[in-house]
């Protein structure tokens, strides 16, 4: 085994262990991938000051999110077809989260199940939603979420309509992936990868599977999810979903301050600022650029999180230091999934935890407490 170091480490591994289509379906974005660049950009620009002779000698990286103890101020994002990486995916990345203290979030498009996964953890989890043109499956979504007593549910707003990934139809990406003379050559060249996936009992979408009616195979699934995208989604249909939901609810997507105003008022407990991880609307704002106006525009009425382009602790300080409550990871834990199975995405948390907990001592900080504006540098 490689000496891992850093999420760049883990991403080099999953690449070379993850069927091609897979891996891209994580690593890529939408377009021209402009906005994909710029959330790693944009978050290198900012500058840490260094203090010194400062006693640092006691320092925590604990958080509350949502209300919940957790050891850093880092929850795993939704991630559709998690399970694809790694076989069960869905559960070894609630598994690990579990294990370091952080929460997870449920993608509406995993390979595991809402009750599979409930089966597998003790401690409650958070579900990520699409409002689909059939309310009627959004709303038995919801009761399953209810009944897995899922503690936060994650509406994600910014997938109305698909943006284009050009690496996922130059890959021709199929769920379970499709054994063409191009894939099975990549596949033979990742046996171990093959092995493990393709041989799992779970290859489809867990939650969607044998519920919806007239969609009996792969294809028609397929279809049916491909025809769900909403276009007239409204603030009316999130007020609806929150009067199903009666719990705790985060709205995904935002990146405008009028929009994060309207979020507060509909009642969300939090808001991610989020552009999709770069996957949705190429050439907007990154997430880091858009938080600090975000943060003024709710005035602490509501928490906010912050999604995309976080790969190291020193983003994690960075993101917290504008006024983030936290931050949530995608592809960061998915490429130590890819990479190690659970170990992997244990892995890429205790990276974070570690490159975290430095970088506040170095910046004369002993609990996250003190992160303000007044530890960065413009660029």
């Amino acid at each position: 085994m490689p000496v891992v170091t850093s999420i760049a480490d883990l991403r080099d591994m999953a690449r070379r262990r993850v069927a091609r289509a897979i891996f891209d379906y994580v690593d890529r974005g939408s377009y021209e991938e402009e906005t994909l660049r710029a959330n790693l950009a944009d978050f290198e620009r900012i500058r840490l000051r260094q203090r010194v002779a400062v006693n640092v000698a006691q320092r925590s990286t604990r958080a509350r999110l949502l209300g919940e103890e957790a050891t850093m101020p880092v929850a795993l994002a939704p991630v559709g077809l998690t399970g694809l990486n790694w076989a069960d995916g869905e559960i070894l990345c609630a598994r690990a989260a579990e294990k370091f203290g952080v929460p997870y979030t449920l993608s509406t498009m995993s390979i595991c199940s809402i009750e599979e996964v409930a089966a597998a953890v003790s401690r409650p989890f958070w579900f990520q939603l699409y409002v689909m043109r059939d309310r009627g499956f959004a709303a038995e979504l919801i009761a399953r979420a209810k009944a897995a007593k899922c503690s936060a549910l994650v509406l994600t707003l910014d997938l109305q309509i698909q943006g284009q990934r050009h690496r996922d139809l130059k890959n021709g990406l199929t769920v379970p992936p499709k054994l063409t003379a191009k894939t099975l050559l990549d596949v033979l060249t990742k046996p171990g990868w093959a092995l493990n996936v393709l041989t799992s009992r779970r290859k489809t979408f867990g939650n969607l599977e044998g519920r919806i009616r007239g969609a009996d195979n792969l294809a028609t699934l397929s279809q049916w999810i491909a025809s769900q995208f909403d276009p007239t989604l409204s603030w009316k249909d999130v007020e609806w979903v929150k009067g199903l939901w009666g719990g705790k609810l985060v709205l995904k997507g935002i990146l405008d301050p009028e929009d994060a105003k309207a979020a507060v008022s509909v009642g969300a407990d939090a808001i991610v600022v989020s552009n999709h991880g770069g996957r949705q609307l190429d050439g907007t704002v990154s997430s880091i650029r858009a938080l600090p106006e975000i943060v003024e525009a709710v005035g602490g009425r509501t928490e906010v999180l912050l999604d995309g382009g976080v790969r190291t602790g020193q983003s994690v300080l960075k993101a917290i230091a504008l006024g983030a409550r936290g931050v949530m990871i995608g592809r960061a834990y998915i490429y130590g999934l890819g990479a190690m199975g659970e170990a992997g995405v244990a892995t890429a948390l205790e990276i974070l935890r570690k490159e975290l907990d430095v970088t506040m001592a170095l910046c004369g900080l002993s609990d996250l407490a003190q992160a303000s504006p007044a530890i960065l540098r413009a660029a």
